[in-house]
């Protein structure tokens, strides 16, 4: 059964339209890897996933729910899906443990006790144990998105979205938020990534799909779309990370 399948998704924001009639169908355990430039639909795309955006046209199924349903409950489907956001977004008034167990706490009802251990066995996990009463602000840039991460998957999501999660950071702590998604992608986690990063997505990927102007220009796994593309759109796009 897929996780999740788009079809025919339509987005525009007043008469600039954004999404143009996507469809696309994520299996279990898949790494998906969205690229495109600036303004291609990438964040939208994820954004309408997650039901923060409101779409035109199309349907939208997690699992066998059609969540694009109006009287779908928005909250009811985040609680199923993982959101990591281009820019930090933990709450800077909360500890790095309370930022990771709220969703555990206040949407799942687990009890405080129980929430926090987990919190703690996944900020070990990721070398912050030591960091969990501390404050958003006393970490580094690499470390508060690694948090946000750990904070997304708490509540064991059905699909983990990351939008351009490493474009906000400075190069040299790239790499341990990209080492934390690799593991989770190894761990069959299903996962949706807009990124600029085409090495990763090269190294990571199970499947590549390639945004141009609000459409699927080409997919496919990533020895296709990186070693032979087929689409004059995706040749001149990759050209200028090859160049």
């Amino acid at each position: 059964m897929s996780v999740l399948r788009l079809e025919s998704i339509y987005k525009s924001y007043g008469d600039t339209p954004v999404l143009r009639g996507i469809d696309l169908e994520v299996a279990a355990h898949e790494v998906i890897a969205v690229i495109g430039a600036s303004g291609s639909g990438k964040s939208t795309l994820l954004r309408t996933i997650n039901l923060l955006e409101s779409i035109d046209d199309g349907q939208i199924w997690l699992g066998e729910q059609d969540i694009s349903d109006p009287r779908t409950k928005p909250d009811a489907v985040r609680a199923r899906i993982g959101f990591v956001f281009q820019h930090l977004n933990l709450f800077p008034h909360l500890s790095v443990l309370d930022n990771v167990t709220l969703a555990l706490r206040h949407v799942l009802r687990v009890p405080a006790a129980t929430a926090s251990e987990r919190g703690l066995a996944l900020l070990d996990r990721i070398g912050l144990a030591d960091k969990a009463q501390e404050f958003p602000d006393r970490l580094s840039g690499g470390q508060q998105q690694r948090a946000a991460i750990v904070r997304a998957i708490a509540t064991t999501p059905e699909l983990l979205l990351l939008d351009e999660i490493t474009s906000a950071l400075d190069p040299e702590l790239v790499g341990e938020v990209l080492e934390l998604v690799r593991e989770l992608g190894a761990e069959g986690t299903t996962i949706i990534m807009a990124t600029h990063e085409m090495a990763f997505a090269r190294d990571v990927a199970s499947r590549v799909v390639f945004l141009d102007n609000g459409v699927i220009a080409e997919q496919g796994t990533p020895a296709q779309v990186f070693g032979s593309p087929q689409n004059a759109r995706t040749k001149e796009f990759l050209a200028r990370f090859t160049a």
